[in-house]
């Protein structure tokens, strides 16, 4: 594996693997797998957990890392994408990169020597969705067979998640209105993935469907970063797809809840919600530098932890 641009990339032993390795590595705290290694960050987005998961990342494991704002690189706009991956090739040993345009990830991987990896696209969030499965993991002792149901637009989160799921024998559920469902072909994608690990795929236009009986709820904003525009109007449609107690009560007794972040309070969650006793969104958010940890280990640096079983 050269880049990860999409959990599909992966197979599911390579999430086993990984989320192991992120366990054993959350435990060991700092190493020095990357000494004299360097990661390039390039951003046309704003972030808070990718930016400092990614820089904490590499240094926990004797590596540097170089930030490059949409500003300073100008991605396609001050010189063409293929020109950036080739001088930055020159420069460090990997680049993760946080565009609007998945098409943006695909040249610079194209064109790279090195590794590229996605740290978020409007088509997928790999990164985001392996940490998830890292701390529902942590949470549950197992991945196969358990049930996650999504509540909301069926995004970029979504459409990693659901590969993820697919990918692990998890089933999927998830509740979006109708002209905001996953893609169809993240979704056949999936169903592929579903046949040979057993996870079942649902989807529905009703929340309280998706959630009853499931292990893990899970939501997202109903605007991501480039919507704006669009927020008004998809607040009128998302209304009933709140992730309040009402809902959360037909999750199993011990289900967890799951957010990304950030979160829009009284929106797709109520005012509180991510302070229960189910919510585990800041071990979620932790868990992006554990679960990074492990992935530029492997990409780096060569790390092979033989797949044990889960502990």
């Amino acid at each position: 594996m050269k880049d990860l641009l999409s959990v599909s990339d992966l197979s599911g032993e390579d999430i086993r693997s990984l989320v192991l390795d992120a366990v054993d590595m959350k435990a060991e705290g700092w190493l020095s797998l990357l000494d004299r290694k360097i990661l390039a960050i390039i951003f046309e987005k704003p972030s808070l957990r990718t930016r400092v998961s990614f820089e904490v990342a590499m240094r926990q494991l004797g590596g540097h890392t170089i930030y490059l704002s949409s500003g300073e690189v100008g991605l396609g706009e001050r010189e063409p994408v293929s020109d950036v991956a080739r001088v930055l090739s020159r420069y460090v040993n990997a680049i993760a990169a946080r565009t609007f345009s998945h098409q943006t990830l695909q040249i610079l991987a194209d064109y790279s020597s090195v590794p590229v990896i996605n740290a978020l696209s409007d088509l997928e969030h790999p990164c985001q969705a392996l940490a998830d499965l890292l701390t529902i993991y942590e949470k549950k002792g197992e991945l196969s067979g358990l049930t996650l149901a999504f509540v909301g637009d069926g995004n970029n989160v979504a459409h990693s998640l659901l590969l993820a799921a697919s990918l692990t024998g998890m089933n999927f559920r998830i509740a979006s209105p109708a002209g905001y469902t996953v893609q169809d072909r993240i979704l056949q994608l999936a169903q592929g993935y579903a046949v040979d690990s057993g996870a079942e795929i649902f989807g529905t236009g009703e929340p309280s469907l998706a959630v009853s009986g499931a292990d893990v709820v899970y939501t997202d904003v109903w605007a991501s970063m480039g919507q704006e525009a669009e927020a008004e109007e998809r607040r009128q449609i998302f209304t009933s797809y709140q992730v309040n107690s009402e809902l959360l009560s037909l999750a199993k007794e011990d289900a967890i809840l799951m957010h990304p972040l950030p979160a829009h309070y009284d929106e797709e969650v109520a005012e509180g919600i991510l302070d229960s006793p189910q919510s585990v969104v800041f071990d979620q958010a932790e868990n992006r530098m554990h679960l990074q940890k492990a992935l530029l280990a492997r990409m780096l640096g060569g790390m092979e932890i033989p797949l044990a079983g889960y502990r």
